[in-house]
């Protein structure tokens, strides 16, 4: 049996040294120090030898199977150094190649043209209000003095929810609420989404944005209107940009403009954006009319404004050139990484 323990020593060895990955050497443990290993198959025959045999191939048997196993844990560490060695030779980092090309988001290009005109007007003053998407009947119409037969009150145009409830046409009344509200004097700029029933072209979206103005003082008038929207055109489109004033009506502000602005492209000389004409249509605006100004509990004799508003959406259009206004909300990265 002696001769049998030095034999599985040495082949025990041998295939040790021959081992080259982690899945190796435990199957040679196995054969030889498992449950059914050769060495575990001597100590169960150990019974059949006489009392002094056994304490003499006991001895052997120790020390054959703590030789094996301080040989499996040497050769185990051996073979993890050599593979943590050639993972890392496989993973080095070239520091010379380029990097992944990160891609970084932007602002949307009706973002910017908000921010910008919130820039411009709060620069001259001017505090941003907000108010509800979802507005009243009263709000929206009755207080801006719309007639009852207004062609904007139809259900063609508006998006009702109840006979008292609809998506806001447009952010004026938010200068309701602010009037309501506020003390005086008032000088606000109300940015926002607005609703129309429009089916979607080149030019209209039932879903848009706006930005309007409300000044309400003692002795405003007229020049205090132009002076600002003046100060507006030329800080947004440039300072050769001039203001043209056309008589106009709307129900909330009498008397009504709109506002038109040389071409920024042609300067005045006509192109295919102006059409030839050498001005462009930029926003409507006007006095408030006395009869909002009752509605919202200010005295019309004492008190006066003016008020304007735009739509951001073909300001932005103007400014970058953009012939369709579905591609503002189609979000096509293609198009819109170019602002």
């Amino acid at each position: 049996m002696k001769e049998q323990l030095l034999s599985i020593k040495e082949n025990a060895l041998l295939e040790i040294n021959q081992c080259t990955k982690i899945e190796d050497i435990e199957n040679v443990r196995v054969k030889y120090l498992g449950k059914k290993g050769e060495i575990t198959n001597i100590l169960k025959g150990m019974g059949k030898l006489s009392q002094d045999e056994r304490p003499i191939i006991g001895k052997i048997v120790n020390t054959v199977r703590e030789e094996l196993e301080e040989s499996i844990r040497i050769k185990k560490d051996h073979i993890k150094e050599n593979e943590k060695y050639e993972k890392l030779r496989l993973e080095t980092i070239d520091v010379t190649m380029p990097s992944r090309k990160r891609s970084i988001g932007k602002k949307h290009p009706i973002t910017q043209i908000m921010d910008e005109l919130k820039y411009i007007f709060t620069g001259m003053g001017f505090k941003v209000a907000e108010g509800p998407e979802i507005e009243t009947v009263y709000n929206n119409f009755d207080a801006l003095n719309a007639p009852k037969n207004h062609p904007s009150r139809e259900m063609s145009d508006t998006f009702y929810i109840n006979e008292n409830l609809l998506l806001r046409t447009q952010t004026s009344p938010v200068q309701i609420r602010a009037m309501k509200a506020m003390p005086l004097p008032i000088k606000i700029i109300s940015p926002g989404r607005c609703f129309r029933f429009d089916a979607p072209d080149a030019t209209h979206s039932p879903m848009f944005h706006q930005l309007e103005g409300l000044v309400i003082d003692k002795d405003i008038n007229m020049t205090h209107l132009k002076g600002t929207l003046d100060a507006f055109v030329k800080q947004f489109f440039g300072e050769s940009t001039k203001t043209k004033f056309r008589p106009h009506n709307f129900p909330f502000t009498e008397p009504s403009a709109e506002v038109d602005v040389t071409c920024f492209k042609c300067k005045g000389t006509g192109c295919s954006m102006c059409k030839g004409e050498g001005w462009i249509e930029i926003l409507g605006a006007g006095m408030v009319h006395p009869n909002v100004l009752r509605n919202c509990g200010i005295d019309p004799n004492e008190y006066s404004g003016f008020a304007f508003g735009m739509g951001i959406d073909r300001i932005a259009m103007l400014k970058y050139e953009i012939d369709d206004i579905r591609l503002l909300f189609e979000n096509d990265m293609r198009f819109l990484n170019q602002f």
